[in-house]
């Protein structure tokens, strides 16, 4: 569990609230919340990583034709 407390009495509370949101996305517990919130089977795991493979080299390639002028 993530504590952030007044550096000191002068500390805004803006200040305060950006310190803690920069605390929860280095440590990354909204991402694993979120990623928790619905039941993935393993197997889905791997197509997904393998689809984003996929997706990865296809932009890639039209990146690379745009590059050369091809369509």
């Amino acid at each position: 569990m993530l504590q952030v407390t007044r550096k000191d009495n002068k500390e805004s509370l803006e200040n305060m609230i950006r310190r803690f949101n920069r605390k929860v996305q280095q440590s990354g517990v909204l991402s694993r919340a979120r990623s928790n919130m619905y039941f993935e089977k393993p197997i889905s795991k791997r197509d997904r990583r393998l689809k984003a493979i996929t997706r990865n080299e296809r932009r890639a390639e039209k990146a690379r034709k745009a590059r050369l002028g091809l369509r």
